[in-house]
């Protein structure tokens, strides 16, 4: 076994992935001849740099749990929904996030509230921020749930550890006393410790209605409007849009 093969067995065996790919490709393509030996180690650091972000980037995006697969790219402004560039690129560098920011993300059914939601989270998964999408509906049934097994400050803390989360379907049922009660402990935890989306077809000034407390209601809106950056949608369904597009492109096929 030559010294080569040996460092990339012990590359390898350190889990140095990126950085042993690198090493061999320059080995194979004769590369490290030419490189200065500075040069041959930025490279393959660079490489080993890569491998761990996107390996990062794959645990992140797997555990946020999206309802969409979506990247801000994936937006389309052209549609007339109250949406511009200008608020996308100010979140995209997630600086929101950084400061403990919440999002407030309004409009009605159909017009791609989840969607910009879950591409604000992807954004969120690139920045290094862990990150969980949650649906409302289904969050305070398993908190009901996770109280009669006695697991519920776990999973508390768990949610708790996320820089950012993102509830969906904010108010699409009323809140019964104990989910009322688990969200002002969520969010209380999160005080200036992380950044949440809200995700809703319900209107901001109803929001106390839909909590049914007028005491936690406004405790709940204060930890979440305060900081916020509002994103109100209007129009059409957009998945009218898309549905129609479909049909006219089968059309022009025929």
């Amino acid at each position: 076994m030559n010294d080569n093969q040996a460092t990339l067995n012990k590359l390898e065996a350190m889990k140095l992935f990126g950085l042993a790919r690198a090493f061999r490709s320059s080995l194979e393509a004769g590369m490290h001849k030419k490189f200065t030996p500075e040069e041959l180690v930025a490279h393959c650091t660079d490489s080993e740099w890569d491998e761990r972000r996107n390996h990062k980037l794959k645990r992140l995006l797997k555990s946020a749990r999206f309802k969409y697969s979506a990247s801000l790219d994936d937006i389309d402004l052209g549609l007339k929904r109250n949406l511009d560039k200008a608020t996308i690129l100010r979140l995209s560098d997630c600086r929101w996030v950084t400061r403990n920011e919440n999002v407030i993300l309004k409009g009605p059914t159909g017009v791609g509230k989840s969607f910009i939601g879950s591409a604000l989270g992807h954004q969120s998964c690139i920045c290094g921020h862990k990150t969980g999408y949650y649906s409302c509906v289904k969050l305070f049934k398993a908190i009901k749930l996770f109280k009669a097994e006695c697991t519920y400050l776990r999973e508390l803390k768990k949610i708790q550890k996320q820089k950012l989360i993102i509830l969906d379907d904010f108010g699409i049922e009323p809140f019964d006393t104990q989910g009322r009660l688990a969200l002002l402990e969520i969010l209380e935890d999160r005080y200036d410790q992380g950044s949440t989306i809200i995700v809703s077809q319900i209107p901001v000034i109803k929001w106390h209605e839909v909590i049914g407390d007028a005491t936690l209601a406004d405790a709940i809106c204060d930890r979440l409007l305060h900081n916020a950056h509002r994103i109100e949608l209007k129009g059409e369904s957009a998945r009218k849009h898309f549905k129609k597009l479909t049909e006219d492109g089968r059309e022009a096929g025929e």
